[in-house]
């Protein structure tokens, strides 16, 4: 048995953990889904869900704890501290940020805000199920606190990085209580992620499969089915053809593409079939069809938008946006330092920067995605849980290691 933790945050987390679960299925072992989401209904039915309290609920919620009206620091007479805690140290109730007291201990964790109520429930819903389940192991994707609260109850821990600079001393202390950490990028991915010791880089990871571009569905308005090659015809005639499908791919994790660079987009494909996703326009839960048609899409550099760009192999456009731990830059400046199909959006304005961004990719060949994601990273991460689960001792060798402890008892 494992467990696997989804930081409810956009739905890469989720998508990723699903893939992963069904792939461990398929090779016998169970992973149950644990997160403050509702279970997924595309989420393996042998497998389990534990469902959490949130942590992140208005504090009004949950009252300072009432001073006793005994002077701070203790009772006067000599005794115990019976006053409550002292108001005006920073781990006993504040700093408050957002309304939260006190959330990072003093730069420690990341997110563990005082006398929360959902907080302490969450708590002791995970070490309820870790006492009656007796995971074997814990994928945290990602909380360094819940990381830490399975590891102080024994259990190994394997910790998803994202990219970014992680080198903050709660990440470090969340790698370094880690069996493992793993990163959802490939190897060739050099600078994407500091501040982690050593990461076993499984490649880009989509819950879609690969498909070649010359097996892409034909578009509904044209009937034309792509042949994957990039165009012979001059770059700004191509810019020109009325059947251009352009795709822009926002997240759903807090960020969405500007809406200027979507404008700028426009006029600088005046003719093209262009459609919004995410942000401000609507998700669509099934975006892979209109991934497959587009001939190039303009997207936010977030893990989970990059790779199921690189699964359809499009060419692409990548802004970052203004994440934490300058997530987004990372990912696209490891993009622009390897051999994949992406081109930085120039500033909004910069009309003829956008003009040579956009022919530049339109010429870039979309197969050469491939090893960013080759479909094979939930079948790696499954592989791998399964080489870190622990080899049950043979019985002999309990029944040696009891009579070598009776021996020195005696």
């Amino acid at each position: 048995m494992i467990g696997w933790y989804i930081h409810h945050q956009g739905r890469g987390h989720l998508h990723r953990a699903t893939a992963v679960a069904h792939a461990a299925a398929a090779r016998g072992t169970q992973i149950t889904g644990i997160s403050s989401l509702a279970e997924p209904a595309d989420w393996p039915s042998a497998a389990g869900w534990v469902q959490l309290a949130r942590d992140d609920t208005p504090m009004e919620d949950s009252p300072m704890p009432q001073s006793t009206g005994q002077p701070r620091g203790g009772t006067g007479d000599g005794g115990p501290d019976l006053a409550g805690p002292d108001l005006d140290r920073p781990d006993d109730g504040g700093p408050v940020q957002g309304g939260f007291r006190a959330p990072t201990a003093a730069g420690t964790l990341h997110w563990a805000p005082l006398h929360h109520p959902g907080l302490r429930r969450r708590s002791a819903q995970l070490s309820a199920w870790i006492d009656h389940a007796a995971p074997q192991l814990l994928v945290a994707d990602v909380s360094v606190e819940i990381a830490l609260l399975a590891r102080l109850h024994g259990i190994p821990v394997i910790t998803v990085a994202l990219p970014g600079d992680r080198s903050d001393p709660a990440h470090r202390l969340g790698y370094s209580v880690s069996t493992a950490v793993v990163g959802m990028w490939p190897a060739q991915a050099t600078g994407i992620l500091t501040g982690a010791p050593a990461v076993q880089a499984l490649g880009g990871l989509s819950r879609f499969t690969p498909a070649p571009r010359d097996a892409r569905p034909a578009s509904p308005s044209t009937g034309h089915h792509d042949t994957g090659r990039p165009s012979t015809g001059h770059p700004s005639a191509r810019a020109e053809d009325p059947s251009l499908e352009v795709l822009v791919l926002s997240g759903a994790g807090g960020g969405a593409v500007p809406p200027a660079a979507v404008a700028q987009l426009r006029r600088t494909l005046p003719k093209a079939r262009l459609r919004v996703l995410g942000g401000e326009s609507g998700w669509e839960d099934d975006p892979w069809p209109l991934l497959q048609r587009a001939d190039l899409v303009l997207t936010a550099a977030g893990q989970n938008s990059i790779a199921e760009v690189a699964a359809s192999r499009t060419p692409a456009l990548v802004t970052a946006l203004d994440r934490p731990h300058q997530e987004q830059q990372h990912m696209l400046a490891a993009l622009e330092c390897g051999p994949w199909p992406a081109v930085r959006a120039p500033e909004a304005g910069d009309s003829a920067g956008w003009d040579r961004a956009v022919a530049q990719v339109l010429q870039l060949p979309g197969a050469d995605w491939e090893s960013w994601c080759d479909g094979a990273a939930a079948l790696r991460f499954a592989e791998l849980l399964d080489a870190l689960l622990p080899t049950p001792a043979p019985p002999t060798a309990a029944i040696s290691h009891a009579e070598d402890s009776s021996e020195v008892l005696r």
